[in-house]
């Protein structure tokens, strides 16, 4: 039987907010909860080096310690957690010359935590839609249709009226945008 986005965000977010409050035991499931699901993440993006899968959990879970102050508690821990180990993941990437998984698809994200229902999807679309709303209407168009809608930059750029080279952009500041929201760094 598997667990709902809500849940599993409802149980980490809880966790994780006590665990910033000093419980060790606490901080100590949290962390091992978040490794399992890094892992998933990672496992997937690294199928033909899985031999290096452990090292960059480690390094992700590293980052969430060096970087737990910046977690923000009003926004879902899991797209924080999973914003750091794209990075660690790119990072990894950029030394071993895997320019081309790069492009890996946002919503791939959506399979290392099960949703069971429309509610649930619902709820996740909805906390998507707040975090992108923060974004320039552009910029947020740009994402939504490239990353979310698998769109083109060329069907993207005909459907905002937008150049390619905009829609680019654009692309590249919100997501540098949303990065940084999430006290993310490279």
């Amino acid at each position: 039987m598997s667990e709902s986005l809500h849940t599993v965000e409802s149980q980490l977010h809880a966790l994780w907010m006590q665990s910033l409050q000093g419980d060790r035991a606490c901080y100590e499931r949290v962390l091992t909860l978040l490794s399992t699901y890094v892992r998933g993440f990672l496992r997937k993006r690294l199928q033909s080096q899985l031999s290096d899968v452990e090292d960059l959990v480690q390094e992700t879970l590293m980052a969430i310690h060096q970087k737990r102050h910046t977690y923000q508690s009003d926004q879902p821990l899991t797209a924080w957690v999973f914003a750091i180990a794209r990075y660690k993941w790119v990072d990894h990437l950029r030394v071993h010359g895997r320019r081309e998984k790069l492009h890996d698809d946002i919503d791939d994200w959506a399979d290392t935590l099960t949703v069971d229902s429309d509610t649930e999807t619902s709820d996740a679309q909805r906390d998507l839609a707040q975090v992108l709303a923060d974004l320039p209407p552009k910029q947020r168009a740009a994402i939504e249709h490239t990353r979310l809608q698998g769109l083109s930059i060329t069907e993207t750029a005909q459907l905002t009226g937008q150049s390619e080279a905009s829609v680019k952009v654009n692309v590249h500041r919100g997501l540098k945008t949303l990065m940084a929201k999430w006290g993310v760094q490279k």
